[in-house]
């Protein structure tokens, strides 16, 4: 429907007061001499006034224009002073958002090197397709083309990376610069099928343990250092980098206890590890090669001054040994022998490595760590990992997946 006013009248106006076109959308001319345009609608018994910029710079037909694409607005439920602010906003590319994702959540992470590698994976994977574009323009077919050319030749990192896209892209959602269903949720369909089956550590059969434990005090392919570690990271099955990053304070010697902040434990939960007297024994060859008294000094210190050994220091000992598995391996070698060659009930034992337990239940009436008995149980394992004396064997047997 054609409006009252016509583009000459427009410009032949000049008394202040408000001319009105039709349909809510009129031209307010101030006492001081300003011109405007001003939308005006009603809707469930709100009346609400919007701006439309002045005459110099909107004419009649651009402020019709816009008059009916609020009043669209409006009628699809949503707000037009929001949808004109998203309108304002630069939409960023996928990767200026994934580097504020980044910022914005490292401060969650365990560890700098998670932190690094979330980005590095995106990075080398994520932005030579989607790096450029904008967040509100990326959709499944885009997410699927960065996938495909790792989805089947590094499953696991592909799904890693599946992950940190649409964490971005949920991001992008919650500030307002993309709406409707995040792409990631369903590019899965247009994938190939990934193997089945999950990759694990290759473990040392468990009887074979005491026979690498005497080849590892004997081999002369690493430090001493090196070697007490792996021998601490055995005793004590834990992680080989809660081992690696573990410091003098965290030890109450008389105690026999060695307490692991939250801060480096995969479940973000403190876990006190009772130490058995083989353990207290290789922290007491450790303090022999300390080069300072400093209480939060590493036990197993790197190469350089300050940080951790790195976790090839124990892949390349192994690798020199000939030994067939890997040092998270040994804490399948422990579970193993648990099961098989103790009595020792089995929620003893998940204490012991730090797991969580899925059934709720059982977690949720868990009143204990259950350190007593966890402590008889590394003093058990201690004993046989040390029992292997006589010859030495060769440790090129075949490693168990489990």
């Amino acid at each position: 429907m054609p409006g009252k006013l016509t583009a000459v009248q427009v410009r032949n106006l000049k008394e202040p007061g408000r001319y009105v076109d039709g349909r809510g959308l009129m031209l307010v001319i101030g006492t001081d001499g300003s011109r405007k345009w001003v939308l005006r609608l009603q809707k469930g018994g709100r009346r609400r006034d919007f701006g439309l910029g002045s005459e110099r710079d909107v004419k009649l037909a651009e402020a019709r224009d816009e008059a009916e694409n609020i009043r669209k607005q409006v009628r699809a439920g949503l707000d037009p002073a929001a949808e004109r602010r998203k309108a304002a906003q630069k939409i960023p590319t996928f990767k200026e958002a994934a580097v504020q994702v980044h910022a914005e959540h490292k401060g969650s992470w365990k560890n700098a090197k998670h932190a690094a590698q979330w980005l590095a994976t995106l990075q080398e994977y994520a932005f030579p397709t989607l790096g450029e574009l904008t967040v509100d323009k990326i959709d499944t077919p885009q997410v699927r083309d960065a996938l495909l050319p790792i989805w089947l030749e590094k499953p696991e990192t592909a799904r890693r990376v599946r992950q940190r896209i649409g964490t971005v892209l949920d991001w992008a959602a919650t500030k307002g610069y993309r709406s409707g269903e995040n792409p990631v949720r369903g590019v899965s369909k247009g994938l190939p099928r990934q193997p089945k089956g999950q990759e694990h550590f290759a473990a040392l059969p468990w009887r074979k343990v005491p026979e690498f434990m005497t080849s590892l005090h004997e081999t002369d392919k690493a430090g001493p250092v090196v070697k007490l570690l792996f021998e601490f990271v055995v005793l004590t099955a834990v992680r080989s980098g809660e081992a690696r990053g573990a410091r003098w304070s965290e030890f109450d010697l008389e105690a026999k206890t060695w307490t692991i902040p939250k801060t480096r434990m995969k479940a973000g939960v403190a876990h006190v590890v009772p130490l058995s007297e083989p353990a207290l024994a290789v922290l007491k060859q450790a303090r022999e090669h300390r080069s300072t008294d400093d209480a939060d000094a590493l036990v197993f210190p790197g190469e350089r001054s300050g940080k951790p050994m790195s976790d090839m220091a124990l892949t390349m000992l192994l690798r020199r040994m000939g030994a067939g598995c890997t040092a998270h391996g040994f804490r399948s070698s422990f579970r193993d022998w648990c099961a098989e060659a103790t009595n020792f009930p089995r929620e003893v034992a998940e204490a012991a490595l730090a797991h969580t337990l899925e059934s709720k239940v059982e977690a949720a009436y868990r009143r204990s760590d259950l350190l007593a008995k966890r402590g008889k149980l590394m003093e058990a394992w201690a004993g046989f990992c040390c029992g292997g004396g006589g010859k030495v064997v060769a440790m090129a047997g075949r490693a168990k997946h489990i």
